[in-house]
């Protein structure tokens, strides 16, 4: 006679808690956060501790399923195992008290971040939300009561301008911003938007961290082709 399947319970918080209770293994779950993959070696230089503990924390992460790896070679790659670990983290930022600021490289670290990142594959920070106010005072896109925004008719044929495919109808999901406390556009439609800035040049990506820096031909062009007020 087969056993039965036990009923799951709830939910175990405290196990999450306890992943992120450690702040080495915070520091590397947010330089995953904009969806890079990053070998062991540079994530514990982010982390601030030895390789081999760094290796130790991974392990912890990948086998709770919080981050996945890949063998390229002879090295092996972390990334976030999905789209729901990002959310996890802005979730838990939203909440979380700010950290001191200690010296200046510190302070101008957190403002390029506030200002503009990447949120896993789409744009965050106060340019993001910027992004999503203009869409929305254009008509591109209209909130369908908090779950996420809608592309319009309208909406569709501006976005195609920008080689961005999207049909009426099109749902895109909204991602509560953590700086912001305001919504960006997340979803396939937040991702093929921050690829294409991307690649017209618009915004530019930091060499060592999750933010991004607005160009000035994003400065003309947002502005300009979308109506973005930059912040």
């Amino acid at each position: 006679m087969s056993a039965q399947p036990q009923p799951a319970g709830d939910a175990d918080l405290a196990a999450v808690g306890a992943l992120l209770a450690e702040p080495a293994r915070t520091k590397v779950l947010l330089a995953l956060a904009d969806g890079r993959s990053l070998p062991a070696s540079v994530l514990a230089s982010e982390a601030g501790v030895a390789a081999s503990t760094a290796s130790h924390h991974l392990a912890r992460l990948t086998d709770a399923g919080f981050v996945s790896a890949v063998t390229r070679g002879r090295h092996r790659y972390f990334t976030l195992a999905g789209p729901q670990v990002a959310e996890l983290l802005e979730a838990v930022a939203r909440v979380a008290p700010a950290q001191p600021v200690a010296s200046l490289r510190q302070g101008t670290r957190v403002h390029a971040l506030r200002y503009a990142r990447r949120c896993y594959d789409h744009l965050a920070g106060r340019l993001g939300v910027a992004v999503a106010d203009a869409l929305q005072e254009r008509a591109v896109i209209v909130a369908d009561g908090g779950a996420g925004f809608t592309v319009t008719e309208d909406g569709a044929g501006l976005l195609a301008e920008l080689e961005i495919a999207a049909r009426p109808g099109d749902v895109a999901r909204c991602c509560l911003d953590w700086t912001e406390q305001r919504h960006h556009v997340a979803g396939p439609l937040g991702r093929d938007l921050m690829e294409r800035v991307l690649e017209l040049g618009w915004v530019a990506r930091d060499a060592h961290t999750r933010a991004l820096r607005l160009t000035e031909t994003g400065r003309t062009e947002l502005p300009v082709r979308l109506g973005v007020r930059l912040p």
